[in-house]
């Protein structure tokens, strides 16, 4: 694990982001999938740990936003990274098109009433983000936001951002540990998984029509992707830009960030006074006799 480092893949507060200058398909210094399989549970084990003591000590929360465009491998580095963690430590929320109760309510609504509770993990499949990325590519959305007269603005986008970072530094100073994913995958390497989905009977309930019609919005995805990373990356809400072209690294990559995350608080057992000290005693000699 020691032989890659997060701050590879974070970006730095006001960075002027371009996506094209990130390499998807960047494994280094790795070439193989079987040179991780190790890692990789190792990672795993390290995460169960870490958690185990994030629910005793019940002080932090940590939230994990998964952002990409269409099969990047959100679902599976979820499942894969995660496996094995307690579920009673560990929430996934998916959020897709908004219902028309959420509509009816500030873009950040659905979002905030399900953050982690201290001592969790609150896993966000998608997010508020969206609304700064689909809405922004497909404007037409926000006629649907019942917003009031006036509000929809050139500078819709910039509120936005604003509210996102003042919403996450409220998080953080209230114990929230924040880290947010952007999965970086190629335009080449989606094309290629949507035939994989398309031709295995097994993956076609995953495929939509949908899926294809966005692809033709791929560089409006990448400005706005752009704009939504730079402007929202902050010290203690930042960004990672991860390779999603070889999903064994990705996989990698964000347990290794997440570990670092959790690795930098103090986190530890709650210690025992002198009554718990006692009951503990009293359990033990009852259970001797």
């Amino acid at each position: 694990m020691n032989r890659i480092h997060s701050r590879r893949f974070l970006i730095e507060p006001n960075e002027r982001v371009k996506l094209a200058r990130h390499d998807p398909s960047d494994t280094a210094p790795f070439t193989t999938e079987e040179e991780v399989k190790g890692l990789l549970r190792q990672a795993q084990k390290r995460l169960f740990d870490l958690t185990e003591v994030l629910y005793a000590q019940d002080r932090w929360s940590l939230l994990l936003i998964f952002q990409a465009m269409d099969a990047a491998g959100k679902d599976s580095a979820i499942k894969h990274v995660m496996r094995g963690l307690d579920p009673k430590a560990t929430q996934v929320f998916t959020f897709k098109a908004p219902s028309p109760e959420e509509l009816d309510h500030d873009f950040m609504w659905r979002c905030l009433k399900v953050m982690p509770e201290r001592g969790r993990i609150g896993i966000f499949n998608r997010s508020y983000y969206e609304e700064v990325l689909v809405v922004r590519v497909h404007p037409e959305l926000l006629q649907k936001q019942h917003l009031p007269p006036g509000r929809f603005t050139p500078r819709i986008w910039n509120q936005r951002y604003e509210d996102i970072r003042d919403i996450e530094r409220y998080l953080c100073r209230n114990g929230t540990i924040i880290r947010k994913f952007y999965l970086n995958v190629s335009k080449a390497v989606q094309r290629r998984r949507f035939l994989v989905r398309l031709d295995d009977p097994a993956k076609n309930w995953k495929f939509s029509i949908n899926d294809v019609n966005e692809r033709l919005h791929w560089a409006e995805y990448m400005h706005a992707y752009e704009r939504a990373i730079g402007a929202t990356s902050t010290r203690h809400a930042p960004w990672c830009v991860i390779p999603a072209d070889n999903k064994w690294f990705t996989r990698l990559a964000i347990a290794k960030v997440v570990i670092e995350s959790l690795e930098s608080v103090d986190l530890h057992f709650p210690p025992l006074d002198r009554g718990k000290r006692r009951e503990l005693a009293e359990a033990r000699r009852r259970l001797r006799g």
